[in-house]
């Protein structure tokens, strides 16, 4: 359930779909095209960042591949999901079915006892659990239900269930990004990078999932024994199966809007920039390639100037081409205030 909140109210008539697509509009396909590429190689990256991950260029390659093609997607078929945990865990983590274990979030403390902060379904509901989850899907992806708050639904409710014993929190993500592009919320090869935003400010997801976790803790009896292995004892199911998604759908519609502005945007006035900053600088100085883009990325992340301990990597630019060079730069209006992007 998610209840139409005044702050979900506010956040729908943002119109925020339509303001990603005036962004894209107005972008030259080329450069936006460029773009669209560091995006998903952002997501991709901080999506592994959340959990303390540094993929692989190999897994790197094959989550970016999957996200490319998240809008095809098929939810309704448990064969899809072992392939997409497949192709983006460490192959000794690779499943082929739901997780036969009990698992849980945990600490350990000083005594080398855990403190159990969430605790996820018993193994045996799984199957009921996820059957229902993909009910619940098709029916949120008929049209009917706002993209975003779709998202919310079917990324949230997935993670809560976490059916695998690893890359839950990467399919939980790359399901937001399924039904952002499934519903036409995100335009036709558009990717927003929500996973920067979860990860630039942590604790406003942690508590959209804290949101979650503290509603069902007390209401789960559970043993542990003397090798931290948890057993549930009580009827958990219907605690995973209907809750209050409203905290997550709020928390979604602010990570979404937050990509759009920024790091869409940003993106695109970065490139933009930078085009420009390359035709000045070689107007100047007839520099390779590599080298000029070198000289423009160290100057706009210094805020339009070449720093000390970078100028003896130019030793070939008299100090009036380089002053030339940081004043052509500044003119194109980044280099001052706002820190660069990645190529």
């Amino acid at each position: 359930m998610i209840r139409r909140s005044d702050k979900l109210i506010a956040a729908m008539q943002q119109q925020l779909g339509q303001e990603a697509k005036a962004i894209i509009e107005g972008a030259d396909p080329s450069l936006l095209a460029r773009a669209v590429h560091y995006l998903f190689t952002k997501e991709t990256k901080s999506s592994f960042a959340i959990e303390g991950e540094v993929p692989s260029a190999d897994r790197t390659s094959r989550f970016v591949a999957a996200l490319g093609r998240a809008d095809d997607f098929d939810t309704s078929d448990k064969n899809a999901f072992v392939g997409l945990q497949n192709s983006i865990v460490d192959p000794r983590y690779a499943q082929k079915r739901w997780r036969p274990n009990q698992n849980y979030v945990g600490q350990t403390a000083s005594d080398f006892t855990e403190i159990v902060h969430f605790i996820y379904p018993k193994p045996e509901d799984l199957n009921d659990l996820m059957n229902g989850w993909m009910e619940m899907v098709s029916q949120v992806e008929s049209g009917r239900v706002d993209p975003v708050c779709a998202a919310a639904i079917t990324g949230f409710g997935f993670v809560f269930i976490h059916p695998f014993e690893d890359g839950n929190g990467r399919i939980h993500r790359f399901l937001i990004h399924h039904s952002l592009a499934k519903l036409n919320f995100a335009p036709p090869g558009i990717l927003f990078p929500v996973s920067a935003a979860m990860l630039r400010a942590p604790k406003a997801y942690d508590a959209a999932l804290n949101a979650f976790s503290n509603s069902i803790r007390s209401r789960i009896l559970y043993k542990m024994d003397d090798q931290q292995s948890l057993t549930v004892l009580n009827k958990t199911d219907h605690l995973y199966r209907y809750y209050d998604a409203t905290p997550q759908a709020e928390y979604l519609y602010e990570a979404v809007a937050e990509t759009i502005r920024k790091d869409l945007r940003e993106e695109i006035e970065f490139l933009e920039v930078f085009d420009k900053s390359m035709a000045a600088v070689k107007d100047i100085v007839d520099m390779p390639n590599a080298r000029a883009s070198s000289l423009i990325r160290f100057v706009l992340q210094n805020h339009g100037t070449l720093s000390k301990n970078k100028r003896h990597q130019f030793p070939e630019l008299q100090d009036e081409e380089l002053a030339r060079i940081e004043e052509a730069i500044r003119s194109t209006g980044r280099g001052s205030d706002t820190p660069a992007g990645e190529l």
